[in-house]
């Protein structure tokens, strides 16, 4: 009986659960594996700027870090309450990113399809993996331990009226006054303004009595546009 292998072979490594490849060299590409690697080592990226991200959040004391009974936060300083579960993921995803970039460098390339160099290197994929999940537990473990301070986050927004002046300048445009960013920019930057200063700059604005109202009716506090809107949106994404 006339085999038809193509058929056969393709019915066999589909049954196993794995794709067929048609056309290959006298190896197995590892393109669809490198592909693999090099997505984990972008989500790991994105995780290495969420760790550092409130690392320094919590360095500023805009989050606080609730206390664990027989945790030590510092050798010499007992007082302290170190960040260390999101600098052991940081610390754990750069070593994983390390391995990916030699594995997946390393599998692309054979010479003459004959090399079992990358043989040895696959043998770390398990271990590459291992710091990711090591990571991953970190970042659950420390995330579950930090809460925003709200009072100092209030306080600071109260004392931060400069940051009106992006609606001074946007409100100015929209009564066609000429060089509006200049202008503001010029009375503002680099300075501390205060609930005073930023009444005395929107009276002496020339502007229509509606807007001036709006801007008056502001507060840095309530200057938030959509994002809490946004902020929840996308948590139901």
């Amino acid at each position: 009986k006339k085999v038809n292998w193509e058929t056969l072979s393709k019915k066999f490594v589909n049954s196993l659960g794995l794709d067929f490849s048609s056309h290959s060299t006298q190896i197995e590409l590892k393109d669809a594996m490198a592909f693999q690697l090099a997505n984990a080592h972008n989500l790991n990226n994105v995780l290495i700027d969420f760790a550092q991200d409130i690392w320094l959040l919590i360095s500023k004391n805009y989050l606080k870090q609730n206390l664990k009974a027989g945790e030590v936060g510092s050798s010499t300083m007992p007082h302290k309450v170190n960040p260390i579960d999101f600098e052991n993921a940081e610390g754990n995803l750069s070593i994983a990113n390390g391995l990916i970039i030699a594995l997946k460098n390393k599998i692309q390339i054979s010479r003459l399809q004959r090399d079992l160099s990358d043989s040895t290197v696959l043998r770390n994929i398990g271990s590459l993996f291992a710091y990711i999940i090591i990571s991953l537990n970190s970042l659950k473990k420390s995330i579950a331990k930090i809460e925003p301070n709200k009072e100092l986050i209030l306080e600071e927004l109260d004392n931060s009226w400069e940051i009106l002046t992006e609606a001074i300048q946007t409100i100015l445009r929209k009564n066609g006054v000429e060089d509006s960013y200049t202008k503001i920019k010029s009375i503002s930057r680099g300075k501390k303004l205060d609930y005073h200063s930023y009444i005395k700059i929107i009276d002496d604005l020339k502007i229509n009595k509606a807007d001036k109202e709006l801007l008056l009716s502001l507060t840095p506090k309530k200057y938030i546009g959509l994002a809490d809107k946004l902020a929840k949106s996308s948590f139901k994404s």
